[in-house]
């Protein structure tokens, strides 16, 4: 986009103080019954030996325990230019775009209606 630089704005990051439940990982012991087979022989003489042990293990969930802060972003941050006499498109004059921080910083330092080109991220701002 090539036009005469009108006037740039910065809109800063905002972010607010949040709350969320904090989750803890608790563990228990636990057993399970674990079924084993065995066989011996083979044809009419084939038996077969079913038996269950206990195995041990720790069971573990997360549960909640209360409550943690956390900084959320409410607004990002936002460069953004207007030009006038875009292309003699009266309708593209005074528009705001949202441009890159370094087409910002481009724009900034130039003169008053001096010439410059960028490409905005997206039109509104």
């Amino acid at each position: 986009m090539t036009g005469l630089r009108d006037s740039v704005r910065h809109f800063a990051k905002q972010t607010a103080k949040g709350t969320r439940p904090h989750t803890v990982t608790k563990c228990a012991p636990a057993t399970k019954k674990v079924p084993h087979k065995s066989s011996s022989g083979s044809g009419s003489k084939k038996k077969t030996r079913t038996w269950t042990t206990t195995e041990h293990y720790r069971k573990c969930s997360k549960v909640p325990s209360g409550t943690e802060t956390y900084t959320r972003t409410v607004r990002a941050e936002r460069w953004c230019v207007s030009l006038d006499d875009v292309g003699g498109d009266t309708a593209k004059d005074d528009v705001w775009y949202q441009v890159t921080r370094a087409a910002y910083d481009e724009v900034r330092i130039a003169d008053e209606h001096a010439r410059v080109e960028f490409a905005p991220t997206r039109s509104g701002c």
